[in-house]
């Protein structure tokens, strides 16, 4: 029999549920991978079933395995998704996820109204298409017989927990980053509720991040293999949790976390505002704001130059590392090569959903390796740009700490290391926010007295190299006036 607890991150294209013991061991850990639907151009969606038929399974493998119950579940999940539901939990609507474009013209009509920097600093979301702020507003004007019939906008870890208790009920953390709630007061904007003409009644009440219930409805205690008495608590986002699951809630350290897309984190006591570049200021807990930005493009942008250019597969870790291998053949700075990589649009800090790749420097004697290596690093500048606006706004970073599967590449985190010209360091390789999430577990069930008994295991420590520094600083020069000289014909 194993004392452990669970954390589960509900994410975009796949759940993850980590078991871990009362020393932060992971015992095992269980993922189920599932598609976005792109019904058309800017539209992202996805089936909320599919996505609670995956955090079903992924508990289920671990308690089968384990042969004995959890003691508690911390749902840690993906931010902005928006699901219209009546008030049985039935979705009216397909899930709207983070990375749906549909609502970008709203987005840029709020942020130039007058309202607009008011909304972002009571309610601490940036002004964009991602935000689920723009998607009800689009609902509202685009699907008016839909937006009738719902009851309820809610979540997706909502659509699960209500699935549990058959309760509304949203953490402090997801709601700060739908763009609806006060991050100051913990309530419901006034401000956004008018901006959209509905009540608070549409939407869930909130609750803290360490909110703890039990008595799941016993025919789901079957299916998950736990037991009626298992604790059941709110939880985070990913991105607050991927801070705790990265040991990166000290001042001066941030997360960095390179995913299908990415991100830059760091913790404070109090939001990072900056209007232009629309830092993010979301709820970890009653003390902790994790303030950052994030990329559209982070692996995803790997993946489209691999898959298209190179024509090879990337099916496995293994695929991604014979690619990353090979980025050392170029030096450092790829001989002035420059990648944009906003193949998606992008977030932070240039917000523009409009905006494109660019490959810029292109001449004769560039090879393939340049273009490969130039892509990551056109990569981490975008994320280097966040950290320089997170800067700017007074947060001081000495040390970066990465999470997700690309940058367990030795060439990618030295060149993360060079462009930051920082130390950056790789704590755990098991995923980030399911582990926050799993350590908020151990607290609150009572199985460590608090998380500083929690020591990180040093994976790895990758120091920069001062030979690098004057190319990578030139060409991140580069990499914004680039920017700046081609946004206009970007539409």
């Amino acid at each position: 029999m194993y004392t452990y607890v669970i954390g589960i991150d509900i994410g975009t294209g796949s759940t993850k549920a980590l078991a871990v013991n009362a020393r932060g061991e992971t015992l095992t850990s269980s993922q189920i991978h599932y598609d976005i639907v792109t019904p058309r151009p800017g539209f992202c969606e996805q089936d909320p079933e599919t996505v609670w038929n995956a955090f079903v399974t992924c508990i289920k493998k671990i308690t089968t395995e384990l042969k004995s119950p959890p003691e508690a579940i911390v749902l840690s999940s993906a931010m902005h998704s928006v699901i219209p539901v009546t008030s049985d939990g039935n979705a009216v609507y397909p899930m709207i996820i983070w990375a749906d474009n549909r609502s970008a013209s709203i987005a840029k009509r709020i942020q130039e109204s007058a309202l607009g920097e008011l909304l972002y600093e009571q309610n601490g979301t940036p002004l964009h298409a991602m935000t689920p702020l723009c998607k009800i507003l689009w609902l509202k004007e685009n699907k008016s017989a839909h937006f009738q019939k719902t009851d309820k906008f809610i979540s997706i870890k909502e659509y699960i927990w209500f699935k549990l208790f058959s309760d509304f009920q949203i953490d402090h953390s997801i709601a700060s980053a739908t763009g609806m709630m006060d991050i100051q007061t913990c309530q419901w904007s006034s401000n956004a509720l008018s901006l959209v003409n509905v009540g608070d009644e549409k939407f869930s009440a909130l609750v803290p991040t360490n909110y703890k219930r039990s008595n799941v409805n016993p025919e789901i205690c079957s299916q998950l293999g736990i037991l009626t008495r298992t604790i059941i608590i709110s939880g985070a986002s990913d991105g607050c949790f991927a801070n705790l699951g990265s040991f990166a809630t000290e001042p001066g350290i941030a997360a960095l976390t390179i995913g299908t897309s990415g991100a830059v984190r760091v913790a404070s006591t109090k939001p990072v505002y900056n209007f232009k570049a629309m830092t993010f200021n979301y709820r970890l807990d009653s003390n902790t704001f994790i303030c950052g930005g994030p990329t559209n493009n982070g692996g995803v942008a790997l993946r489209w130059y691999v898959t298209n250019f190179l024509k090879l597969p990337l099916a496995t870790a293994d695929d991604y590392n014979r690619i990353l291998d090979t980025i050392n053949a170029a030096p450092a700075g790829s001989e002035r090569l420059i990648f944009l990589p906003y193949l998606f649009g992008e977030r932070a800090p240039i917000w523009n959903s409009e905006a494109f790749g660019v490959f810029f420097g292109i001449k004769s004697h560039h090879r393939q390796e340049h273009f490969t290596r130039a892509v990551v690093e056109g990569i981490s500048y975008a994320l280097f740009d966040i950290a320089e606006n997170l800067m700017s706004g007074g947060s001081a970073i000495r040390q970066i700490h990465v999470s997700g599967g690309f940058v367990r590449s030795a060439a990618w985190l030295q060149i993360l290391a060079d462009i930051f010209n920082l130390k950056v360091c790789l704590l755990n390789s098991d995923d980030a926010s399911a582990l926050g999430a799993a350590f908020m577990g151990l607290k609150e069930a009572g199985l460590v007295d608090n998380l500083d008994s929690i020591k990180p295991k040093t994976i790895k420590e990758v120091l920069p190299q001062p030979a690098h520094r004057e190319a990578y600083q030139q060409n991140f020069e580069s990499f914004r006036k680039v920017y700046n000289c081609t946004k206009d014909l970007m539409i």
